[in-house]
């Protein structure tokens, strides 16, 4: 009988110690949603008329999960009424380049509370099938949001096509426009890597980077690659000058988003008029794939995909001077233009 109350007793003493245990880790993560709920600071009234219903940036923070369902299609019209959310045209657009680091800006341009980006690429203004289907096609690709946040799309192919500025131009005069650039050869390298894997997944054999850079008749540097082409940047920024002044371009640093992000961060908060909500918290670096992850907060972090940061075929050096010594009077005139200097060689 005394075997038996003992029993007893330990089993009540387990049942209680695991309520103890789960009532504790809920008041944590009470605690954490309800700090997640006060008011920080309303957002800056300069992305539309200011207005008493503004929505506090950490309310937008915790309010993520709720978007991300909707972006999924899982809400009702009436539970999109009710939230006061919409689909916005973009306010700014990362216009490229390829290879530069378009995907880790707009992730990382996410952790702002003032940002929704939209998750796929549209190719909207450089696609000419997707374009005839009009603006309000385009729009509806938009992810929801609230009215006072800005949405930003990426599209690294706009940069190098031609009929782009015109298209951006005429949907939104004053859109602001973020470049995202790296070291010329090294970019143009890191696209054919990826073009390269991508031949590799189908079984397909490939050229040599070295015969696709290098005309083989004149041994210069051959300006038909399209990898090449696009490393020129100052001839695709003189085509987008034409149309919006260079006070509504940003020029972010591809190389150092790389090993020093949080900088480049709040230059590009700067430019788009966000509050600085971005912090070191929000970046750190895992050893194990070589570059900075996001933690947006104590529960959800994430990490580029692994396709990003893929090791680099062996070039001939030669090559690579050919190419530096090709760039340079292009990177000059492109650190004029833009009245950012970058140290590459």
């Amino acid at each position: 009988m005394l075997f038996k109350q003992q029993a007893l007793l330990r089993q009540k003493l387990f049942v209680l110690g695991s309520l103890a245990i789960g009532s504790l880790l809920y008041l944590v993560a009470r605690v954490g949603s309800l700090d997640r709920l006060q008011p920080l600071c309303p957002i800056d009234g300069r992305f539309g008329p200011h207005s008493q219903d503004e929505i506090p940036m950490r309310a937008l923070q915790f309010k993520r999960g709720l978007l991300h369902e909707f972006r999924k299609g899982n809400a009702t019209k009436e539970q999109i009424r009710l939230h006061n959310l919409v689909q916005q045209l973009p306010k700014a657009i990362i216009i490229g380049v390829r290879k530069g680091g378009t995907r880790a800006l707009l992730e990382m341009l996410n952790l702002h509370p003032a940002v929704v980006k939209a998750s796929q690429e549209i190719h909207f203004f450089d696609n000419d099938e997707n374009y005839a289907k009009g603006i309000e096609w385009y729009r509806k690709k938009m992810p929801f949001s609230y009215p006072h946040q800005i949405t930003i799309e990426k599209s690294p192919a706009y940069f190098i096509t031609e009929e782009v500025p015109e298209r951006i131009y005429k949907m939104n005069s004053s859109i602001k426009l973020l470049i995202i650039v790296r070291e010329p050869t090294t970019r143009a390298i890191s696209d054919y890597t990826q073009v390269l894997e991508g031949k590799e997944r189908k079984n397909k054999t490939y050229y040599k980077f070295e015969k696709l850079a290098i005309d083989p008749n004149t041994c210069e540097v051959n300006t038909k690659y399209k990898a090449v082409r696009t490393s020129i940047y100052t001839k695709h920024l003189e085509r987008w000058l034409k149309y919006f002044p260079i006070e509504q371009f940003h020029i972010v640093d591809g190389d150092r988003l790389i090993t020093e992000p949080l900088p480049e961060l709040q230059l590009v908060e700067k430019f788009l008029n966000l509050p600085p909500r971005i912090s070191q918290y929000n970046l750190y670096f895992n050893a194990t794939r070589g570059f900075y992850c996001l933690r947006f907060n104590i529960v959800f972090n994430k990490c580029l995909a692994g396709s990003k940061g893929r090791i680099h075929p062996e070039v001939d050096t030669s090559v690579i001077t050919k190419l530096r010594k090709f760039f340079h009077p292009f990177n000059q005139k492109f650190y004029q233009i833009t009245g950012r200097t970058f140290n590459w060689p």
